[in-house]
Parts: structure tokens; sequence; C-alpha cells
């Protein structure tokens, strides 16, 4: 199969790529409105892109509709501040709750019963129930596209970031205690508890 992506349908497209590009790390986004209205939503396309500076990118993508983008990103545009909790096993339920489609006066933490709490350096909470959290403030949003299934990059560079102590040794994290998932196509998540190691040639 030749897919020229110029002529198939946008949704087509979108399913091939979320399902060859696999598995998806996600970005449990919490913010804050200009309001002080709490705001949580998971986002799969989702990456490291530097490391000095600590910088990350996610991007939320262009709906059909009056509304065609989640409140993350009028939040992040509001206040240039955002936090991205990683996302464990133990409250992937929550976390996918999130995902619904709620008016932007709607608080995601009570809806999913997860819990705020302070940052240091940004106004937007962090979620206790992840056990890694980085606060970051907005760079730059790069605009992808003007129609449905199009994108705002949104690059922020990480101020703080937080590990639980338990998962933490030596600037290495456990991902056998962070039992950190992902994403795969439609509505299929991955596991990270299946590993193998390569060391990479000299």
């Amino acid at each position: 199969m030749t897919i020229d992506p110029q002529g198939a349908n946008y949704p087509d497209v979108y399913k091939v790529l979320i399902g060859s590009i696999v598995p998806r790390p996600i970005a449990f986004v919490s913010t804050l409105s200009r309001e002080g209205i709490r705001n949580l939503a998971p986002f799969s396309f989702f990456t490291a892109v530097s490391a000095n500076p600590p910088v990350l990118a996610f991007c939320p993508t262009k709906r059909p509709g009056p509304h065609p983008y989640k409140d993350t990103l009028a939040n992040v545009l509001a206040t240039r501040e955002f936090v991205v909790n990683i996302v464990s096993e133990e409250f992937a339920e929550k976390m996918n709750m999130t995902s619904a489609e709620f008016p932007p006066d709607v608080d995601e933490f009570v809806v999913a019963g997860l819990t705020p709490i302070p940052s240091d350096v940004v106004k937007a909470p962090r979620v206790r129930e992840s056990h890694v959290h980085m606060e970051c403030k907005l760079l730059v949003t790069i605009d992808i596209g003007e129609l449905p299934g199009g994108g705002t990059l949104v690059l922020g560079e990480v101020v703080r970031i937080h590990v639980d102590d338990e998962y933490f040794d030596s600037f290495r994290i456990d991902p056998a205690k962070l039992r950190a998932i992902g994403r795969m196509g439609g509505a299929t998540y991955a596991r990270t508890t299946d590993r193998f190691d390569m060391i990479r040639p000299k």
C-alpha cells in the first residue's frame, strides 16, 4: 500500500500515523486559565527536543467544529506556563477521563479525582499521582496547518523537574517502578514492562 497524503482524507492519514509511530509517550499537561481554572489533558504528540536547555514539545491537534483546540492551548498562550506530568499505569484510567470534551469552566482534576499540588516556579499545579513532573515556561508556538488535523507545536523550557525519591538514583529513573504507559493506535495503550538493553557501538 502506498499512500499520497495529498489525495487521502486526513482522518485516514491520522490513523496510519498513530498506528505506525508507536508507542508514543503521553504528556499529561496541567495548566491554569487566566481566570485561575485548572485544566488537565493528555497529548501523545510529545517528546523532548533538547537537554541544554531542557526543552519539551507537545502538539495539540486541530479538530473540526467551532472549538478546534482543547483548552490547554488557550491556557498556555494566555499564561505562558504549563506542567508535563508523566503517566504511570496506576492512574491511567483517571488520565483517560480527562481526554473527554469539557467546557472551559470544568476542572478536570475534580472530574478525574486527581490531586493538584503546587509547583515551585509556575502557577499551574502538578498532579500528585504522577511520579515525574516537569514545570515549563513557554518558549514558542508554531502553527502547522489551518485545516482540521493540523496542529500547534508548543515548545517549553523545563524550569523545574520533580521525581519521587524512590524512583530516582544518580539521575536515573527506575523504569520498573515508574511503569509509564504509551499510546498505540486507536484506543490501545502500551505498557513499558517488557524491555531489553543494547549497548551503543563505539
